[in-house]
């Protein structure tokens, strides 16, 4: 389970150092993707597959659903943590994130998410008062 939040910095490759205590999870491959809200996804080889296998199973005569899949799998790379840890994005993973130097990762429970750290802190600006609030609205049940 991915928890947290870590500040790491891209190095002058664009190598991304993975928090140690991730490492583990994802020393058998991960997958980094375009997210939502202009982040980037990691997710274990595994849960991507799973993942993938859903997405690619929706009807392909929905339009939504072909340029959903298309943005998706060919905004994917996959990638192996090298021995200290660190993961490669590519040039149009880091333009996407808008990622230069300062990142910020946090866990999403099945996945990270990496974000330009000034983009996170906007991102929290905007959403914090709307968290406190929606629990019941969002999340029906678990509170």
């Amino acid at each position: 389970m991915f928890l947290g939040t870590h500040t790491p910095r891209l190095d002058d490759k664009g190598r991304l150092t993975l928090p140690a205590r991730f490492r583990d999870e994802l020393a058998g491959g991960l997958m980094i993707t375009k997210g939502q809200d202009h982040c980037l996804y990691v997710f274990p080889r595994d849960e991507f597959e799973q993942m993938a296998r859903k997405v690619a199973e929706a009807p392909f005569t929905d339009e939504r659903v072909r340029a959903y899949q298309r943005y998706l799998f060919a905004g994917t790379d996959e990638q192996r943590p090298d021995s200290q840890g660190r993961i490669p994005i590519t040039a149009e993973l880091r333009r996407y994130a808008g990622l230069d130097r300062d990142c910020t990762v946090i866990g999403a429970v099945n996945r990270l998410e990496i974000w330009d750290s000034a983009a996170w802190a906007r991102y929290q600006d905007e959403h914090e008062a709307g968290y406190a609030q929606a629990q019941q609205e969002v999340l029906p049940g678990v509170f």
